[in-house]
Order: structure tokens, then C-alpha cells, then sequence
């Protein structure tokens, strides 16, 4: 008996082992695969889409990929071969089990570890950004029901669904082409629709297109929202690339 029990307490140890190994390794796709983008379709269409355990990005450069993965500007990833802003790729990765944006989102930056080869890390810098904070006559938001979390970035609206006000400084963050710091200490989700005039800005270059959208972006969520959006100086945490590789073809 005395034996018995032994054998059982090493097993159960073996086990808790396993499985706090298995709870350590990062999320990851069942299966993915990359491709260049063909010539013919360098003037297409470029961005990607998500539906609970699919990701498709089409005509994306590495860069995009490490903006969205890792939820922050583009102006927060600095560093890298001059190729991940230039180079074009097809990627399509499915999960094993049913998974949201965020999750996704965790399992692209495994993905792009493993096939780009990609070292990053973050480093604290003074930087120029942007404060996202309740105005004085308080906020105009609906507060969600629960709904499952997804927004629609358009060119000249935004239609949010249960998103967190930290959700929503990440995607300010991206259209303005600047750090968005959520001040607003609102908890829980909402689901709005933001419209902004976006004034001929896609005749522009990005970071024009992106400074000359600031204020419009301002006086339309004050208006819509009740929130207010400022300027300010103050250490940021950018990703500085150490190293990445053009992946092989599958």
C-alpha cells in the first residue's frame, strides 16, 4: 500500500508539471501559412481580418503585422531591416479551438517569432502622445450588453461593439499615429459609432494624413462622445526590433 501510494504522489507531481509547462508555452495557430504577395497584387487591398479562430491579412507588411499583434501605433516600433515596411505577405492561420481578437492577437506574436524570426523589446522614451480623458460635462457612451468585442475602423467612422476605453486609445492610437493614453477611469464596455470628416487626409502621406486628422478626431469626440483628446509630452514604451528574417515560403 505504502508502495502504492508513492507511485500515485509521483504521478500526481509529474502531472502538475505537465501541466504548468503546457499553461507556460505560448498561444499559438494550429496552422498558418505565409506567402509573398504576387506582383499583381501589391496595389490591392492591404489589412486583416478576424473571425473566432481565423485570421486572414492580405498584402501586409511586417510591420502591420507587428502593430496589430502587439495592439500599438505604428509609430511605437522602431528599428529593423528597412525591409518589413517595404516586403508584402499573405498570411492565413487558423486556431485549434474557438478564439477572440485578443487571443488571436497573442498567437500572431508566436507566429511571427517563430516564421520571421522576430526579437523585440520595450524600451521607455519621451515621446509626443495623447491623453484620453472624460470631459466636464461627463461622457455620452452606451454602456454594452454584453456583446462580443469587435470594431469596424473605416476611413471616416469608426462602429465600436462592447470595446473598453483602453480598446478604444489602441485604435486611436493607430488612425492618429500617436501614443493614446486612457485617462478616463470609465470601467466596463461600450458600443458607439464615431464619425469624424476626414477632409481629403488619404491624398496625404500617413504621417500627414495623421497630424492633419488630430483635431478633426478631437472636436468629434468631444462632440459624439463627451471625452476629450490632448496633446502631451511623456515616457512612452515603444518596440525596438533586434532582429528579423524574411520567413520561407511554405
Amino acid at each position: 500500500m505504502l508502495r502504492m501510494a508513492v507511485c500515485a504522489a509521483l504521478l500526481l507531481s509529474v502531472s502538475a508539471a505537465q501541466t504548468s509547462t503546457t499553461q507556460s508555452e505560448p498561444p499559438q495557430f494550429g496552422a498558418a501559412s505565409i506567402h509573398p504577395t504576387e506582383t499583381k497584387e501589391l496595389d490591392g487591398p492591404s489589412g486583416c481580418l478576424t473571425t473566432i479562430g481565423l485570421m486572414r491579412c492580405t498584402n501586409v507588411t511586417l510591420k502591420r503585422c507587428i502593430v496589430g499583434a502587439y495592439r500599438v501605433g505604428p509609430d511605437r516600433v522602431v528599428g529593423g531591416p528597412d525591409w518589413i515596411n517595404t516586403d508584402r505577405f499573405q498570411i492565413t492561420a487558423r486556431s485549434d479551438q474557438a478564439a477572440g481578437d485578443k487571443r488571436l492577437m497573442a498567437m500572431l506574436q508566436t507566429l511571427l517569432a517563430d516564421r520571421f524570426k522576430l526579437v523585440l523589446h520595450p524600451e521607455s522614451r519621451p515621446r509626443d502622445a495623447m491623453v484620453l480623458q472624460v470631459a466636464r460635462n461627463g461622457p455620452k457612451l452606451e454602456a454594452a450588453d454584453g456583446a462580443h468585442t469587435s470594431w469596424r475602423n473605416m476611413h471616416d467612422h469608426l462602429e465600436a461593439t462592447s470595446v473598453t476605453m483602453g480598446d478604444f486609445a489602441e485604435i486611436l492610437s493607430r488612425n492618429l499615429n500617436l501614443p493614446v493614453v486612457d485617462r478616463t477611469g470609465l470601467t466596463g464596455s461600450f458600443s458607439f459609432t464615431l464619425r469624424w470628416d476626414p477632409d481629403n487626409t488619404e491624398a496625404l502621406q500617413h504621417d500627414e494624413a495623421a497630424a492633419a486628422l488630430r483635431p478633426e478626431m478631437s472636436k468629434a469626440i468631444s462632440r459624439q462622445l463627451g471625452l476629450t483628446l490632448t496633446s502631451q509630452k511623456m515616457p512612452v514604451e515603444i518596440l525596438v526590433i533586434d532582429h528579423a528574417e524574411k520567413p520561407s515560403e511554405n
